[in-house]
């Protein structure tokens, strides 16, 4: 999707302060110092205890095609300090022109449910490569994993019925609705009415008519009979322009009328009104006319937690068109995801140095060191934790674990331990193919037993950390 949108350089898609500190390290004789930075979030949205990941494929081809181009050089060239001087002196503007990012990249892979604190992407390379790259990942990430987060809740709430994501027209921008639609399929919702997103993305498409084409008609039934005749495989008719009851008995009569031809009336959409009781009387009519199969549609500004309402009063609703509320995440629109150094050497050849940010918000304390996440699960399959260690531990002790703040914590002895960071680049280059949208789809709608709330740590990364929180806050 990136390639086919924007040009081949985007070096520039970052934050000043990034590319400040990159002239920083260069100037300090730092810039090929190896780093690790891993990109997590603090607090699971929407209230609940987990997300789903979205936005990886999005994040490394963004890797695979940045650089800075001429014109980007010569923009960077006029900035200037507060004194009017030039900001970036020529040799770190030709070392930035010169530049190929060359990472190596660890993710967890799309549509997996994850927790707060967990590392989603760890990214190691030079300290310039990886600072130039973090506002640009963090820009992929946090806003596809909420979006595909809340799809996800959406689709729960609607129980296996068919959701469809109506977004593009109230999205911020033609990004945001593209990247929203990827998100929204990844978390679970059947189709989009985004065409360019479908072409993009292979996506499946779906979409009726509006109110303007009843309204091009000098009747509701001169409308309905237009749109037969057009598409007379794909009928679904609005039927609340003027007078919902009246609309679902003219659907019945062009459906009868299109059935007399061979063909058979999909089913009717409502987008105003009581839904439950419009929708009880829509589904009494049709079937009384003969047509229990036609489905029947609802939009109107619907989230999950209406969907549910509306299902526990007993609406008769097939399908569910979500638009606003699910392409903005109206009631939480954004994820508060984070990168942070956690590990450097002082040569290439050194032992990693763990590093760690304080705060006095014990939930912005990071937790140091190269980590790797395993998610503990029963025999049954239940998922009882998810565990960091520090990628030299190659046997975990479940016996040994620790919550972020240091305290015991005891899982189950039965349990089945898979690593979720997998190598996705070395060095820049992909060593791992790119999976389709929908095997990540598959994943997210993976229904999952067992939610645990946060982390848990070994010992010997708790140990590490409260060396170092020692260190910075030495005890008085």
């Amino acid at each position: 999707m990136l390639r086919q949108l924007y040009s081949p350089t985007l070096g520039l898609l970052t934050d000043l302060y990034q590319i400040t500190m990159a002239y920083g390290y260069w100037k300090s004789g730092l810039s090929e110092v190896n780093t690790t930075f891993q990109l997590f979030f603090r607090k699971a949205p929407f209230g609940g205890t987990s997300a789903v990941t979205a936005g990886l494929e999005t994040a490394l081809q963004l890797i695979e095609q940045f650089s800075f181009s001429t014109s980007d050089i010569e923009y960077l060239r006029t900035q200037t300090g507060n004194d009017g001087k030039i900001l970036f002196e020529e040799a770190f503007l030709q070392y930035l022109f010169d530049l190929n990012i060359a990472v190596d990249i660890d993710g967890i892979p799309e549509g997996t449910s994850v927790l707060a604190h967990t590392p989603i992407i760890r990214v190691t390379g030079n300290v310039v490569h990886c600072q130039l790259l973090e506002s640009a990942l963090l820009t992929c990430m946090n806003f596809q994993t909420l979006i595909a987060t809340k799809a996800r809740r959406v689709c729960l709430a609607a129980n296996g019925d068919t959701v469809l994501e109506f977004g593009l027209r109230r999205a911020q921008g033609f990004d945001g609705a593209l990247s929203a639609t990827r998100a929204a399929y990844i978390g679970g919702v059947h189709a989009t009415s985004n065409v360019l997103a479908g072409k993009l993305l292979d996506i499946p498409i779906k979409g009726t008519h509006a109110h303007a084409w009843v309204m091009m008609f000098d009747s509701e039934r001169e409308a309905f009979e237009a749109y037969a005749r057009t598409m007379p495989n794909n009928c679904v008719f609005l039927v609340d322009t003027y007078d919902t009851h009246q609309g679902v008995r003219t659907a019945i009569e062009v459906g009868k009328h299109l059935r007399s031809l061979g063909h058979e009336m999909l089913g009717i959409r409502l987008d105003s009104g009581d839904l439950v009781a419009l929708s009880i009387d829509a589904r009494r009519m049709l079937n009384e006319a003969g047509f229990p199969k036609a489905k029947i549609v609802a939009s109107d500004s619907l989230n999950e937690h209406r969907i549910k309402e509306l299902k526990d009063n007993g609406a008769q609703i097939d399908i569910w068109g979500v638009g606003t509320n699910l392409v903005t995440a109206q009631d939480q629109p954004a994820l508060g995801g984070v990168y942070k150094l956690s590990a450097q050497q002082t040569t290439t050849d050194s032992e990693w140095i763990p590093k760690i940010k304080l705060s006095n918000s014990a939930i912005k304390v990071s937790n140091p060191g190269r980590l790797q996440v395993h998610r503990c699960t029963t025999p049954e399959g239940e998922w009882v934790a998810d565990i960091m260690g520090d990628l030299s531990e190659t046997d975990i002790n479940t016996a040994n674990l620790h919550h972020l703040d240091g305290t015991k914590a005891t899982v189950p002895k039965e349990l089945t331990l898979t690593p979720l960071l997998q190598p996705f680049l070395r060095n820049g280059i992909r060593v791992k193919p790119p999976e389709s949208i929908h095997q990540m789809r598959s994943r997210g709608q993976q229904r999952q037993t067992g939610y645990p709330a946060i982390p848990l740590l070994t010992k010997k990364t708790w140990l590490i950390k409260k060396r170092l929180i020692d260190h910075h806050r030495p005890i008085k």
